[in-house]
């Protein structure tokens, strides 16, 4: 079950907090987020395909993901691998660099061991204003969701 958590303090930039529960190992949840052929089989909104997935999976590495393309709305989000505890933990900067290249946030996720399953727990900070927060927790949302049918398709196999 998901849940989300807003913080928005006066002397802080918005961030988002969301958790959730899959029934894996962390290891294959761990797989899903920094294998690009895994990622291009559950990445972005809807049904939107993803046409790139580059990741330099290291601290100071990069990654770039291309997705979506209906109506050439295609969108492109880039960043900088900050900190990789394999299984445990990935930290990431986040920008959009086609559209708003000056507004750097930063991702935190959790992979913790549960109940036979994985506990994730994704942190996404320093958001330029809550309009965009929000914008994200929509998206952040909704990728959660795919990534669950995709793990459970996968435990099944």
């Amino acid at each position: 079950m998901e849940q989300a958590h807003v913080k928005n303090k006066p002397a802080d930039k918005p961030s988002l907090a969301l958790s959730r529960h899959y029934p894996v190992a962390p290891e294959k949840v761990w797989r899903a987020w920094t294998d690009p052929k895994t990622i291009a089989k559950w990445w972005g909104p809807g049904h939107d395909p993803v046409s790139a997935a580059e990741l330099d999976l290291r601290v100071g590495g990069r990654f770039r993901i291309v997705f979506g393309g209906k109506e050439g709305r295609e969108h492109e989000c880039a960043g900088i691998y900050k900190e990789i505890a394999p299984n445990r933990k990935l930290v990431f900067t986040w920008c959009w660099p086609n559209t708003t290249p000056d507004r750097v946030s930063q991702v935190t996720i959790l992979f913790k061991p549960a109940g036979g399953g994985t506990d994730l727990e994704f942190l996404h900070e320093q958001f330029f204003d809550e309009a965009s927060r929000d914008g994200h927790k929509r998206g952040w949302s909704e990728f959660l969701v795919k990534l669950e049918a995709f793990l459970n398709g996968e435990a099944q196999s």
